[in-house]
């Protein structure tokens, strides 16, 4: 399988957690499970890799229960098994199911597909499959309903009943910080709150608000407060990244975005930026502006000393410590066997050149050889020390750690014979016995080639 069909893949099964995200927590055969299954089976999705723009509550049922019982990976897509044989059906047999529909609307696929064969339109052992029939309605329009959405916008108060249920996430902008050589630099304020209780899990000043910006506040506020059930975000590219999607899928967390153009969701984050500015940014002195980390010190200290010590009028004037305390125990955290730093990490993807090298920020990585002219995913942490090495992955699979090449130390090396065999415990080139002299790479006109 290559690359674009593992991508075509996980955006599938990232379409699919999505509309399951906020019920794989409940308990299976909870009250209403179906109600809401219908619901979301009521609406238009772009759907990845398909046409159809519905998803039946039948389908959504059987995702549920395959991430139950097997987790993100029990959601990607399986090869079909009828691979290679033809599906289409005869020109009578379509005009016959186009009648039955026509007549009467009401009529699922399969009692079309039952009403056909019973009155003897469709031959024997001529196949029917329901995925056909359901694309052939959609096609000439007799799948659609009506909607049932009501014209005026319905505004609630919301708020949910204990720790953990739901995380909010925002951005504001924030003061500017000396940065390198007295350097005036813009920051952004990255926060998460709790709903139910307005603990902030954690908030940090940061130089942008990209994806890269984001993540590392996100992981720090899972070790620190545990995991959210779901996670109630803006329709910013940071927030729509397909990374910040495919590891809220891995943990379990039902990512959600805000609609565009209505605010009123995320007043409660909202409410916080404004003390940030009253209560904080006014209070700044010149030696919390000096760097970032003198800034973000000066935030931790607010947000513990004064903000979760203060009554709120939203919590009954408890405290958000207190409220916090009341549920604490029912909130996840992340197990001793979860590595969060090696879930967080990047993805980058490269073609691996000649001379069989990618490089990734101005660095320049040597890979095994069997990749050259191969597309690879590189996987890192982008707030590591540079030159670290960095995870090759191809053909969704892990196949060796890659260091930033030595130019030198390769003038001694004897080049290997590509290998097609690729496994993550593939051994590294191995130098030459010392000695080797550097006359002997003279021996032919290219050093590679000396082998």
């Amino acid at each position: 399988m290559n690359d674009t069909a593992v991508d075509l893949h996980h955006e599938i099964a990232l379409f699919r957690y999505g509309l399951i995200a906020d019920l794989v927590h409940l308990p299976p055969g909870t009250k209403g499970l179906y109600r809401k299954l219908e619901h979301k089976a009521a609406k238009e999705y772009a759907i990845p890799g398909s046409s159809r723009t519905r998803v039946a509550a039948e389908t959504l049922r059987d995702w549920l229960k395959h991430y139950r019982k097997g987790g993100f990976d029990a959601l990607l897509p399986k090869p079909r098994a009828d691979r290679g044989h033809s599906r289409r059906l005869p020109p009578e047999v379509v005009d016959v199911l186009l009648s039955i529909k026509e007549g009467n609307p009401k009529l699922s696929v399969r009692l079309v597909i039952e009403e056909a064969r019973t009155n003897g339109h469709v031959p024997e052992g001529l196949a029917v499959p329901p995925s056909t029939v359901h694309r052939l309605l959609v096609r000439h329009g007799l799948m659609q309903k009506q909607s049932d959405e009501p014209t005026e916008q319905d505004r609630r108060r919301f708020a949910f009943e204990r720790a953990g249920q739901l995380w909010m996430s925002d951005v504001m902008h924030g003061p500017g910080v000396t940065v390198g050589n007295k350097t005036k630099r813009k920051t952004y304020l990255i926060a998460f709150i709790d709903d139910a209780t307005r603990v902030i899990p954690y908030a940090a000043f940061a130089l942008s608000e990209s994806t890269r910006a984001f993540l590392p506040v996100f992981k720090q506020a899972i070790m620190r407060r545990g995991y959210s059930e779901r996670l109630y975000v803006d329709n910013g590219a940071n927030y729509r990244s397909g990374h910040l999607a495919l590891v809220c899928a891995k943990l379990g967390v039902a990512l959600i975005h805000a609609r565009p153009y209505r605010p009123q969701g995320k007043g409660k984050i909202e409410r916080f930026f404004r003390s940030v500015r009253a209560q904080l940014l006014t209070r700044l002195t010149p030696e919390d502006t000096a760097s970032l980390e003198a800034l973000n010190r000066r935030l931790a200290a607010w947000v513990e000393g004064e903000y979760h010590q203060t009554p709120h009028r939203g919590l009954d004037a408890q405290t958000p410590l207190e409220r916090w305390a009341q549920s604490a125990d029912q909130v996840r955290f992340p197990e001793p066997t979860v590595d969060l730093d090696d879930l967080f990490l990047f993805e980058a993807k490269r073609k691996v050149q000649k001379d069989r090298t990618v490089s990734l920020d101005g660095i320049v990585y040597e890979v095994d050889a069997a990749l050259v002219g191969e597309r690879v995913t590189l996987r890192y942490d982008p707030a590591a020390e540079a030159g670290r090495p960095i995870q090759v992955w191809h053909e969704a699979k892990q196949i060796q750690m890659a260091k930033p090449v030595d130019l030198y130390a390769n003038c001694f090396v004897k080049r290997q014979r590509p290998s097609r065999t690729l496994t993550p415990d593939t051994p590294p080139p191995q130098p030459t016995p010392s000695g080797l002299k550097l006359r002997d790479l003279h021996d032919t006109d290219d050093p590679q080639e000396s082998s």
